[in-house]
């Protein structure tokens, strides 16, 4: 099993373009086969270091996530946050 892990700090993180952004990651659930599991949260602290949303997936193997990067409804996700993001860091890892 693979974890994938992102965090984005977006340019404007009002409460309505973070929930917007939510929302956007949350429509791939059930549109890409190999995503087992998708969960989005936003943070509640809101300190310096703080990043407004971390989304955490879930693939069965390499092969699978390599498939999910190159998904027709993974791009339009690249694409909303390659607008609204000011920064994004990830991590993957066996789980």
């Amino acid at each position: 099993m693979i974890t994938h892990i992102v965090m984005f700090k977006l340019k404007d993180n009002s409460p309505e373009k973070v929930a917007q952004t939510v929302q956007v990651l949350r429509n791939m659930e059930g549109k890409i086969d190999e995503l087992i599991s998708i969960e989005v949260g936003t943070d509640i602290l809101h300190s310096e270091r703080s990043y407004d949303i971390a989304l955490v997936t879930k693939f069965e193997s390499m092969e699978a996530l390599s498939a999910y990067q190159v998904h027709p409804e993974h791009q339009k996700v690249i694409e909303h946050m390659s607008q609204v993001r000011e920064a994004s860091v990830s991590v993957d890892y066996e789980s």
